[in-house]
């Protein structure tokens, strides 16, 4: 599933180097991602959203992602436009081709996501643009347990029906607003610690009190699935993931 964040205008440290361009008018790049789901043993759902957010990590803080690293250029011209990811399913042989490419296998309790450097919108690699969008309805065979002390958790909209990939991709999207809004510092004990995160849906009354906390809100572009509006809302663990109450200027 794709789907799309709103950036951030002018935060320290923001990737974006070509701010008086609108996103729009840059060339449009997305980030493949590819969930594994063998017939006899799928994924659990939250296990597959969470080890999505993880690769997204992965790949932000890969060295072959910054300076003059080989897929530096390709994420910084993916960051100066819409921010757009695409989950799609493999099995088998196809999950096989898929894992040649270049790019980060990353697995959860039983997930594998393979995350791969971004490419043009209508440029991707034979071997993943003939893998299904859809089929990547996951389900939990038992609901999740409470999110650890201090971690970091990603707060899905309890009011909006998404499939697990479209949960994926906005999952993703969170892991990626809090990397943004954490110092060089706070990247790396979180890099290596392993990135722990949660992936959870509030009940309304909470959900409600995080859209207005001030804390990170991704707000989907409306393009797949569901109506523009805010679909998942980041809140820092105070150990690996501080984020601020108040948005940064």
């Amino acid at each position: 599933m794709s789907s799309d964040e709103t950036r951030p205008d002018s935060s320290p440290g923001s990737p974006f180097e070509h701010a008086s361009i609108s996103r729009d008018e840059a060339p449009q790049f997305v980030l493949p991602l590819v969930v594994r789901i063998e017939k006899a043993e799928p994924p659990a759902r939250t296990d597959a959203l969470e080890t999505a957010a993880r690769a997204v990590l992965d790949i932000l803080s890969d060295e072959r992602s910054l300076g003059e690293g080989e897929w530096a250029q390709a994420m910084r011209d993916w960051q100066d436009a819409r921010i757009r990811k695409v989950v799609r399913r493999a099995r088998g042989a196809e999950w096989r081709k898929a894992s040649a490419l270049a790019g980060i296998t990353v697995r959860g309790e039983a997930a594998e996501v393979r995350v791969f450097p971004p490419v043009p919108l209508d440029g991707w690699p034979k071997e993943l643009a003939r893998l299904q969008v859809s089929g990547t309805d996951l389900d939990d065979p038992e609901p999740p347990a409470a999110p650890g002390p201090g971690m970091p958790v990603l707060w899905l909209n309890p009011d909006l029906a998404m499939s697990a990939g479209k949960a994926m991709a906005q999952a993703g999207h969170g892991a990626q607003l809090a990397w943004w809004e954490l110092s060089e510092a706070d990247r790396r004990a979180w890099r290596e610690s392993g990135f722990p995160l949660a992936v959870r849906t509030p009940n309304p009354d909470y959900w409600q009190q995080l859209t207005v906390s001030g804390l990170p809100v991704v707000r989907d572009a409306g393009f797949t699935e569901i109506a523009p509006g805010k679909t998942l809302v980041v809140e820092g663990g105070s150990r690996f993931c501080p984020l601020p109450r108040e948005r940064r200027p």
